[in-house]
């Protein structure tokens, strides 16, 4: 697992083989962040179930600001923790070892909100729509933000309260959800 494009193109990412996670492939990513380019320069962003920080690491690589990397695993929590270290990234990272759930409400509850969000939970879980719901009515996104989803079924909506579908792309097994917040 490598960082795919930007200022960090070429190194590899530890953490491939973490128990319960499952790195988001190449190909989706360099396709994924081809799509979301412009959403990324100067973004807070945050990465739910960071699993080794992959997607967290690719947009401070293409230019994010900052980046929120939460997940609930130690070694995971570790893992990112060795790769932001490795990449000199601390001053853009925040790493935070807690449920989505608590991680979420302490956001809302401080009143941090992000430009772009990426959800790749563990497939089993099926809580996307439940977390889009929460993004949404409790105003997680700033104007134009994006949610960044990864599911391995066809099965989300094309509006989740103020966040509308804009790109689906199937990439096998894996689908890949792309919401923006609208001000209507």
């Amino acid at each position: 697992m490598r960082v795919i494009s930007g200022i960090l193109k070429g190194r590899n990412i530890k953490g491939f083989t973490i128990d319960g996670t499952r790195p988001t492939m190449d190909r989706v990513k360099e396709s994924l962040f081809g799509s979301i380019q412009n959403y990324i320069p100067n973004s807070i962003c945050l990465d739910l179930f960071a699993g080794s920080g992959s997607l967290g690491i690719e947009a401070i690589s293409n230019g994010a600001k900052k980046c929120y990397f939460v997940d609930k695993n130690k070694i995971a929590f570790n893992t990112i923790n060795e790769n932001v270290k490795n990449f000199n990234i601390q001053d853009k990272s925040i790493i935070i070892q807690n449920d989505y759930n608590n991680a979420l409400q302490y956001f809302n509850n401080n009143n941090i909100k992000f430009d772009v969000i990426f959800l790749d939970p563990p497939y089993n879980m099926h809580i996307i729509d439940n977390i889009l719901e929460y993004i949404s009515s409790n105003d997680l996104l700033l104007d134009d933000g994006i949610v960044v989803c990864e599911v391995d079924d066809k099965y989300l909506n094309n509006k989740y309260g103020n966040l509308n579908l804009i790109k689906e792309k199937k990439y096998g097994t894996t689908y890949v959800y792309i919401y923006v917040k609208s001000s209507k």
